[in-house]
């Protein structure tokens, strides 16, 4: 008897050992978009100028616009579904505040390698075609959204100078209907920079970016 309590101890033992292997395996099995963990930017740090291409094949820095009171950063792409929902919104956005100080800054940190449709000559198309007003910027080598901390597309990082400095302020979703422009009832980033036009405190300094995974060379 004590024997077989010991066999059926060790039978349940190997089903549960089996188990936890299959889940594991499950997990990693191929199919399954690389993530890469990427710290970036919280709000108050320094964030670093780039030199990256833009689409009419010149290369653009923060340090070129020397009016500019700050930045709306958003990194976006082509293909993504969440990117195009909100491509009228962020051209919307550079057109109220470029003017005023802030104008929008557009980067594609997709590898093309991964996701074709975020090519370049597909960016110059894009931009034609939806009428972008704002630079948009290859990020050649994926180097600059790992130093944001950016993990989706699109996803905001506001900037503001002070002394000479690029401070962020604000990190997230450019509002909380991805959807419907109609329905939104929270304009994250446009409430963020009217704050800052006001010197106001803003209310809401981080939210949760709603998108794609950017598309990292594997």
């Amino acid at each position: 008897m004590k024997n077989f309590k010991i066999l059926i101890t060790a039978f349940i033992v190997g089903i549960g050992l089996l188990s936890f292997t299959t889940m594991n395996h499950d997990d990693t099995k191929p199919g399954k978009e690389k993530t890469t963990s990427i710290k970036g930017y919280e709000v108050g740090d320094e964030a670093t100028d780039f030199k990256l291409k833009n689409i009419d094949g010149k290369m653009v820095s923060l340090s070129d616009f020397k009016s500019a009171k700050g930045f709306i950063v958003v990194f976006t792409c082509n293909h993504c579904p969440y990117a195009k929902k909100y491509e009228e919104r962020i051209v919307e956005l550079d057109k109220k505040y470029k003017s005023q100080g802030y104008p929008v800054i557009a980067i594609n940190p997709n590898d093309p390698s991964v996701q074709p449709e975020d090519g370049y000559k597909q960016m110059i198309e894009r931009a034609k075609e939806k009428g972008f007003t704002f630079p948009y910027l290859v990020d050649e080598g994926q180097k600059i959204f790992p130093q944001y901390g950016a993990t989706k597309t699109p996803h905001v990082f506001l900037l503001q100078k002070e002394n000479g400095k690029n401070i962020v302020k604000y990190i997230g979703a450019i509002d909380n209907n991805y959807e419907n422009p109609n329905d939104v009832s929270e304009y994250y980033v446009q409430d963020a920079v009217n704050a800052l036009i006001k010197n106001e405190q803003i209310k809401m300094t981080k939210t949760v970016a709603i998108g794609c995974t950017v598309k990292v060379k594997k």
